[in-house]
């Protein structure tokens, strides 16, 4: 698996960055749907951003990135789960344009970030307009906003290539040796960086190449991947909860009835045996009788 995060700090400053690389799981959420271009590259930058997010936090969550918008873009929705995983789905009313402002491609829109925490803790979500131009720099808002921590986030994905780089303002520490001036300097050297540098050069790469004269401590790698978690389990409790009439209706229509996953466009298929014992004895659901379909 080649898709990876690399964090990374500024020895005696408060300073720290992030660069992601998520090639495998653009490419493999991508090739489900048949969105155009500049919906896929909106796929990418969200997953790229999610990872980043992610990866600030201090303990286990699951993230979701959600755009809301009137269109061309109607909904972006984003995840990122504490064990690496990633999924994504988009939805569109028009054709979407390439190489112009977010704020043209999602009128109106909002983003949401989500943060469910696995164990104690409360659900967070924080609300900004989208504004700058991009994703990278609505996300710059919410940092703003949200944590009140300067933060610069740079996001690219193009042609199964998906990449970001964060770079963050730490509070001031006590240490006095510090380096009053590191933040503005990483933040000139990291808007050197361009997408294609991004998406092409190895994080390690990226990192040095941009802060080769500062005193940097590389963490370990995170892995991630694209995992969706959908199950036959899931889709049946979510029929059942649309109610037996319903059900009876598509199932005499069409013989059957058949739901595709928004996020990996896997189907499920459930016909007359599977909708009786749906409504009738739901113990009769057994794993084997589930797996024969």
């Amino acid at each position: 698996m080649t898709d990876r995060l690399h964090r990374f700090l500024f020895e005696n400053a408060d300073v720290r960055g992030e660069v992601v690389q998520l090639d495998e799981s653009f490419t493999a959420i991508t090739r489900r749907t048949d969105h155009e271009p500049a919906v896929d590259r909106l796929i990418g930058e969200g997953l790229a951003a999610v990872a980043l997010l992610a990866a600030t936090l201090k303990s286990a969550c699951d993230l979701t990135l959600q755009l809301q918008a009137d269109g061309p873009l109607r909904l972006l929705l984003v995840q990122a789960g504490s064990d690496g995983s990633l999924r994504a789905m988009a939805r569109t009313g028009d054709r979407v344009p390439a190489d112009v402002p977010i704020d043209e491609q999602a009128v109106q829109g909002t983003l949401a970030i989500t943060i469910d925490p696995e164990k104690d803790g409360e659900r967070y979500q924080g609300v900004v307009d989208l504004r700058g131009g991009s994703l990278g720099a609505a996300l710059e808002h919410y940092f703003s906003e949200s944590e009140q921590l300067p933060t610069r986030v740079w996001l690219s994905a193009r042609e199964g290539h998906a990449a970001g780089m964060l770079i963050q303002r730490l509070p001031a520490s006590d240490a006095a040796d510090g380096d009053a001036d590191a933040w503005a300097r990483a933040d000139q050297l990291a808007a050197t960086i361009t997408g294609p540098e991004l998406r092409e050069q190895a994080p390690g790469e990226v990192i040095r190449r941009l802060f080769h004269e500062e005193d940097i401590r590389l963490f370990d790698p995170m892995p991630f991947r694209f995992r969706c978690r959908c199950s036959r389990e899931r889709v049946a409790a979510m029929l059942e909860g649309l109610g037996e009439a319903e059900m009876r209706e598509t199932l005499e229509a069409e013989g059957r009835v058949e739901v595709h996953c928004d996020f990996c466009n896997e189907p499920y298929r459930f016909d007359a045996v599977d909708i009786e014992a749906m409504f009738t004895d739901p113990a009769s659901r057994s794993p084997d009788s589930r797996q024969s379909h």
